[in-house]
C-alpha cells in the first residue's frame, strides 16, 4: 500500500513538472514571447486607461469645489465649461479712429 501511494504521487510530480516544463519552453520560443508581450502592453493599455478616468474624475470634482469657492466670494454664477464654450466669445472692440489720433498725438 505505501509503494502504491508514493508511486501515485512520484506520477503526480512528474506530471506536473512535465507541464511546467513544456510552458517554460513555449514562453521561451519568438511565439511565447511575443504572447507574453501582447498580454503585458494589454494589461498596460487598461492601466492608463483607469488611470485616465480617475483623473477626470477629480478634475471633475475640484472644478466643482472651485466654481463653489468662486460664486461664494463673488456672489455670481459661473459657467461651467461646457457652457463656456457654448457661447460664442464675444468679438474684441476696436478702438475708434478718433481715440487713436488723440492717443498718437
Amino acid at each position: 500500500m505505501k509503494r502504491l501511494f508514493w508511486l501515485g504521487v512520484g506520477l503526480a510530480a512528474g506530471a506536473y513538472l512535465t507541464r511546467r516544463a513544456a510552458d517554460a519552453a513555449q514562453n521561451l520560443t519568438p511565439a511565447g514571447i511575443g504572447a507574453n508581450l501582447a498580454d503585458g502592453l494589454r494589461e498596460l493599455g487598461a492601466g492608463l486607461g483607469a488611470f485616465g478616468a480617475e483623473v477626470r474624475a477629480g478634475m471633475e470634482t475640484r472644478e466643482q469645489e472651485l466654481t463653489q469657492l468662486l460664486e461664494r466670494r463673488t456672489g455670481g454664477s459661473v459657467p461651467t465649461l461646457g457652457e463656456a464654450l457654448q457661447e460664442p466669445p464675444a468679438a474684441p472692440q476696436a478702438p475708434s479712429r478718433g481715440r487713436a489720433r488723440r492717443a498718437g498725438a
